[in-house]
């Protein structure tokens, strides 16, 4: 794969095949990443494009602007609650139409909330980030397997992490908290820690899913900082936080068009070949083991995270 490092003149659209027949699934596609990937994914001629969201006025927008450009791609507005497991599973469950599915990218995501649990009873960005998309995955895990075993099939999954997973709890992913059921209350930093435990876990489980179901590509995506709704609308101290973080690090806000660039490349551009199975993905194209600690790395953890989440779905 290209050695290609985020940079304002590469702009992976260029390199798109095309997507005809495929079927493609986008969580968080009203807004931010999951909606600048779509209306890029869209002009290359994919059958049909789910989105999901809250937000059915934007979705609506978003659709009408895409069907304008592009009048022979299809699509649905999946108007999923994912604070709620049941939500999830009935929503996908009556919604989706299709026989098959190629590509599934599950971008949605809430960043440093107050401590405070979801419909189901787990922490709220856990809840979200992990166990809704894991919920996700399973309803359609069935439609993804039967794909890949089509002739030259190319089937995705996409899990949208951060480098911000590096602030988890000491013990990686913290069982006994999750099974309290328990916000995860700290005196400092307490939503970073949250948001890094839930992103720990977009690493974990796709690297698990892909030992699992290696006929599948599943891999963990960083999309850079991105200057979105998700960034602007936290708290001055949080925003203050990132600016900090940011210019220690030599980097720059990206715009929501940059940020897809990860996702799109490893997505459509990336040849099935070079994706590493489980791999993890820094922007554009990288696969970057290295920046991975031992506890994001810990095929025994991971495995462990997987049981636990499955015991959890069977809730629901």
């Amino acid at each position: 794969m290209k050695n290609i490092e985020v940079r304002a003149d590469f702009d992976p659209i260029e390199e798109i095949p095309s997507l005809e027949g495929k079927v493609l699934f986008i969580t968080g596609g009203t807004a931010g990443i999951g909606a600048e990937t779509a209306r890029t994914l869209a002009p290359h001629g994919p059958l049909h494009v789910y989105i999901t969201g809250r937000n059915r006025k934007a979705a609506n927008a978003l659709m009408e602007e895409i069907r304008g450009k592009h009048s022979s791609v299809g699509m649905t507005f999946v108007e999923v609650d994912f604070t709620s497991l049941a939500s999830v599973k009935e929503s996908v469950q009556k919604s989706f139409k299709h026989e098959r599915l190629d590509i599934l990218m599950c971008t949605a995501g809430v960043m440093t909330q107050p401590p405070v649990l979801s419909k189901d009873g787990y922490e709220i960005q856990f809840a979200i980030n992990h166990l809704a998309h894991a919920m996700l995955i399973d309803v359609l895990l069935p439609t993804l397997l039967r794909t890949a075993r089509a002739p030259s099939s190319d089937v995705r999954i996409l899990s949208t992490t951060s480098m911000g997973y590096g602030i988890h709890p000491r013990s990686g992913i913290s069982f006994e908290e999750l099974d309290a059921q328990s916000p995860m209350s700290r005196f400092m930093f307490g939503g970073w820690i949250r948001y890094g435990h839930s992103k720990l876990a977009n690493i974990l489980y796709p690297a698990e899913l892909a030992r699992r179901y290696p006929e599948i590509k599943s891999i963990s995506i960083h999309p850079g900082v991105v200057a979105t709704d998700l960034m602007w609308n936290q708290s001055w101290q949080t925003r203050w936080f990132i600016h900090i973080t940011c210019w220690m690090q030599g980097l720059k806000y990206l715009t929501p068009h940059q940020g897809c660039w990860n996702q799109v490349y490893c997505a459509a551009v990336a040849k099935k070949d070079e994706l590493v199975n489980g791999g993890f993905y820094y922007p554009v194209g990288l696969h970057s083991p290295d920046k991975l600690d031992k506890t994001a790395s810990d095929e025994k953890l991971a495995g462990r995270l997987w049981e636990w989440t499955q015991r959890v779905l069977e809730r629901f």
